[in-house]
């Protein structure tokens, strides 16, 4: 990998900290490696768990620590001084999650709409060379899977309108103004380092681990397409290096549908294995502005982005799994 200047915006998070630690096996050095982030989810104890920190944000491409600068994405400020002498910035920081979105619609789109439009215009005018930004599969809402990067977006909840607008937002400012952003639209992602992480894979494990009956909302037919974290982070190194793909989205996941009721029944095999015997499962009410159906064509990240997605959903419940076991002992 080229030895570029990266700027992780929400790096503390489940997703950065996956990155960073991909980054670092990948031959980065730490110096190489600044994190913008609020500390609303992530803390500084858990980015120290994957790499030392320090808050000198200056570029150290010789130290061992990555520079952590404490702000926030809604601060044009903030992401300037941030910004200044980036190379690659991949953008992460956004309020997440359609129930979130649903309660405070204000303020998921002060977040994930003004603070994308933030970064994208400091990028602009710092001379950044590639803008990856973190979307999902909600700006689509409700259409017939596999979902594909051509589907007519019809967002069913607040979070998916603010982050269709942060993808129409990058789509501008790669063609008014010349800036190569990548839109990557997630799947479900799950993996190690998710103790904060409210989605379904992370919020299992936790409760089953704290002896809590385990809650499907529905009857567990919806389906996702759930990736790896370690495969994510793949994809993103691919969306930040690969040539000739400005103003591009795709979707980044396995093409494989899962309900939520097969993942629990897996997961709970594997907790069974782990001598986590006995976990309680019982069903509740649907919640507003989720999809039933999703999981994604990745055909166009297999060709332009030569990545796909290469774990097994039983070997990634047990690395999570393991993680979680290991963390509980320290």
């Amino acid at each position: 990998m080229e030895l570029k200047r990266w700027l992780i915006t929400g790096g503390c998070g489940f997703i950065g900290r996956s990155l960073i630690a991909r980054l670092l096996d990948d031959g980065l050095p730490p110096g190489n490696i600044r994190v913008l982030d609020n500390l609303s989810v992530g803390s500084t104890d858990d980015l120290e768990g994957v790499v030392p920190y320090d808050r000198d944000v200056g570029w150290r491409p010789d130290g061992q620590a990555v520079a952590l600068q404490l702000g926030d994405i809604r601060s044009r400020e903030d992401v300037a001084a941030a910004m200044q002498d980036a190379q690659v910035v991949v953008h992460l920081a956004a309020c997440t999650g359609v129930q979130p979105s649903v309660e405070d619609p204000h303020f998921d789109c002060n977040t994930n709409v003004l603070g994308t439009l933030n970064c994208l215009d400091a990028a602009r005018h710092s001379g950044v060379e590639r803008f990856v930004f973190a979307s999902s599969g909600a700006p689509l809402g409700e259409v017939e899977p596999p979902i594909h990067e051509e589907a007519l977006p019809k967002p069913i909840s607040p979070y998916g309108a603010s982050k269709l607008a942060g993808e129409a937002y990058c789509s501008v400012y790669y063609r008014c103004f010349g800036l190569e952003t990548v839109t990557l639209r997630f799947g479900n992602v799950y993996g190690p380092l998710s103790s904060k992480k409210g989605s379904v894979v992370a919020k299992f494990i936790k409760q089953a681990l704290a002896g809590d009956t385990l809650e499907i909302y529905g009857d567990g037919s919806s389906t996702r397409d759930y990736i790896y974290s370690r495969d994510l982070a793949a994809a993103i190194t691919r969306a930040a290096s690969t040539p000739g793909i400005g103003g591009e989205v795709f979707q980044i996941a396995t093409n494989r549908e899962t309900t939520v009721g097969e993942v629990a029944d897996r997961l709970l095999a594997v907790l069974e294995r782990a001598g986590i015997e006995n976990v309680g499962l019982i069903h509740g009410s649907a919640r507003t502005g989720d999809m039933q159906r999703n999981y994604s064509d990745t055909s166009k990240a297999r060709e332009k982005l030569d990545w796909q997605a290469t774990t097994r959903l039983e070997d990634g419940l047990r690395a999570t799994v393991d993680w979680f076991l290991e963390r509980g002992r320290d």
